[in-house]
């Protein structure tokens, strides 16, 4: 079997749209919130009460977009294409199931949801309506991930690009209109940044619909299929919860730190998410190359394709903290001007910028190994390295009042102990099993 090459330009040619695609819906929110915090604080609060409870019952099924990709990846290397739309078909009907109950129970359950995470009153009166209208988008939502995994899967990577921004840029023509009235727009208010998010997220599932259709696939489920896909997405969701109960855990302890505290790891925490998203990009190539090599049979190639993208990756973090570190003085003051947060985030500064090429390594071989289907590792790997590193660091900063400092110790133990995991496992070579089918017992 002839060897996989991947230079540069191919790399490149698939991280740069799978970035579009993790940064679009990012920014969007930043303009909804935007549009929103012109009608006050409290119509904010209520966007945000509703925000968080839509991203928790949507975000913890990403394997409908990273499990697809690996199982459709080993399908396209093979040469059976038919058999790659196949998987997107059974993550389609997945979506559509439980998009759909997803919506019953929180519809059923709205009322207390927003009281308990709003405390009652007037935030949770903002945010009952937005969440009613916006949870009825849930099904698009998870249509939409499990479109970007089998495209993914087939190495298409423009034409979910094109559909995402297609809706987004719908929801972002809406917002403002619905919301204030614009134009002879009716004025709805906060429940119409949900109605516009609803209409964007229609016309993203209905392009990824169509695009199923098009391949002309039979479109009945195959329960074999979709259970396989189900035992794959119990791993990554665990593995999604262990990453949840790190970050939530997090910022608990850091708001007992005072306010200046909780707003510089905030800080700090979204410039490392924005990171993440900018070098997942990278994980994402990854996935998708190395599943279509194994698929081909190629466990050399794949092997090669994992240390040329963890090559890449490791140099590109290797810039990024560079240009953090020489920003340590001014990039801080961007966001705020308050001296209490700036001192505070001086704190947390040093181990972010540390951490960086280190994270480079670690969501490289993440998406090495999410694309070999070696789901159960990894939700092993993380569920350990959240016991034993981040968490109880996390905890004994509450208890020996070690600030800012002890909360990031965490997160920097989380990320060399994942580190440790991942370069010792792809180095014992054990993920390269080949195949059009994921092994069993890789998943």
């Amino acid at each position: 079997m002839a060897t996989v090459v991947a230079g540069p330009r191919r790399i490149l040619g698939l991280a740069l749209p799978a970035l579009g695609v993790l940064v679009a819906e990012p920014i969007y929110l930043l303009f909804d919130m935007a549009v929103v915090g012109r009608l006050g604080a409290l119509a904010l609060a209520g966007l945000a009460v509703g925000g968080l409870i839509l991203v928790q019952v949507s975000s913890q099924l990403t394997f409908l977009s990273y499990g697809t990709t690996a199982r459709a990846a080993r399908r396209h290397g093979a040469g059976d294409d038919r058999g790659a739309v196949a998987e997107g078909i059974q993550a389609t009907w997945i979506a559509v199931a439980v998009g759909v109950l997803t919506v019953v129970v929180v519809q059923a359950l709205a009322v207390p949801l927003t009281n308990a995470i709003s405390g009652g009153g007037d935030i949770a009166d903002q945010a009952l309506p937005w969440l009613r209208v916006a949870v009825l988008g849930v099904p698009l939502i998870l249509i939409s991930m499990a479109g970007n995994g089998w495209m993914r899967g087939v190495q298409d990577i423009r034409r979910p690009l094109l559909y995402v921004v297609a809706g987004l840029a719908l929801s972002a023509l809406l917002c403002p209109l619905l919301v204030h009235g614009w134009f002879g727009a009716p004025r709805l208010g906060l429940p119409g940044s949900a109605v516009a998010n609803l209409a964007g997220q229609a016309v993203s599932g209905a392009l990824f619909l169509y695009a199923l259709v098009r391949e002309r696939v039979s479109l009945a489920p195959h329960w074999s299929v979709i259970k396989a896909q189900l035992v794959m997405g119990r791993d990554l969701i665990a593995r999604s919860l262990a990453f949840q109960a790190c970050f939530v855990s997090a910022a608990a302890v850091a708001s007992r730190f005072g306010a200046a505290s909780v707003a510089a790891h905030q800080l700090v925490l979204q410039l490392w998410n924005f990171l993440a998203l900018t070098l997942d990009s990278l994980a994402i190539a990854a996935q998708t190359l190395v599943g279509a090599a194994l698929g081909a049979g190629d466990a050399s190639g794949a092997k090669q394709l994992a240390r040329r993208i963890t090559e890449w990756s490791t140099a590109f973090a290797l810039l990024l903290a560079a240009l953090f570190a020489l920003g340590y003085s001014l990039i801080p003051t961007l966001f705020t001007a308050d001296p209490s947060v700036l001192e505070r985030t001086g704190v947390a500064w040093w181990f972010f910028v540390a951490i960086i090429p280190v994270a480079g390594v670690v969501f490289a071989l993440d998406g090495v190994l999410l694309g070999a289907g070696d789901a159960a590792f990894l939700r092993n790997a993380t569920l350990t390295s959240a016991l034993i590193g981040f968490l109880p660091a996390i905890w004994l900063s509450l208890i020996f009042d070690w600030g800012l400092a002890g909360i990031w110790t965490g997160l920097a133990a989380f990320m060399l102990l994942r580190l440790a995991t991942v370069v010792r496992r792809t180095l014992s070579g054990r993920w390269a099993r080949t195949g059009a089918e994921i092994p069993a017992g890789s998943a």
